[in-house]
């Protein structure tokens, strides 16, 4: 499978409001590296950073191994502590209430079943520089709705 490194940020200002999200696909085998970008009306951080971690998978055209870098703990967390395994036993429940973004988690779960994903946590806002670039676009985004 070939390999990607993507990084993804998302985000709403206020949150709920306006929102963004961005990716960054960069392939070592041919050393190339696409952006991708968009917006949303009237959304949340949440739903932005599960959109970009979406869009970035559903712009690869064949399955991929792919190291995906995300800032945000609660896109992480879903795969790597096994919150998503949990809430689909559950029957999309937590604490006997609905998962909020069944809709883009079912979305992520269908695709990383696609792609073989290891996810990876970035600090955002410090001194990783696809990090910083994805901000930038989030920013952008929202500037050129």
């Amino acid at each position: 499978m070939p390999h990607v490194i993507i990084y993804t940020d998302g985000g709403a200002a206020p949150n709920p409001g306006l929102g963004g999200w961005a990716a960054i696909l960069y392939s070592p085998e041919h050393n190339k590296t696409k952006e991708i970008y968009g917006a949303e009306p009237d959304t949340t951080n949440n739903r932005m950073e599960l959109t970009a971690a979406i869009k970035a998978l559903e712009a690869l055209k064949v399955p991929c191994d792919v190291d995906l870098h995300t800032d945000s703990s609660y896109l992480q967390n879903a795969f790597v502590k096994g919150w998503l395994e949990n809430w689909k036993r559950r029957g999309w429940k937590r604490d006997g209430d609905d998962i909020p973004n069944r809709d883009l988690w079912e979305k992520l779960d269908s695709l990383t079943k696609t792609h073989h994903v290891t996810w990876h946590w970035v600090k955002g806002h410090a001194y990783d520089e696809r990090n910083n670039r994805c901000d930038a676009l989030v920013h952008r985004a929202r500037d050129e709705y």
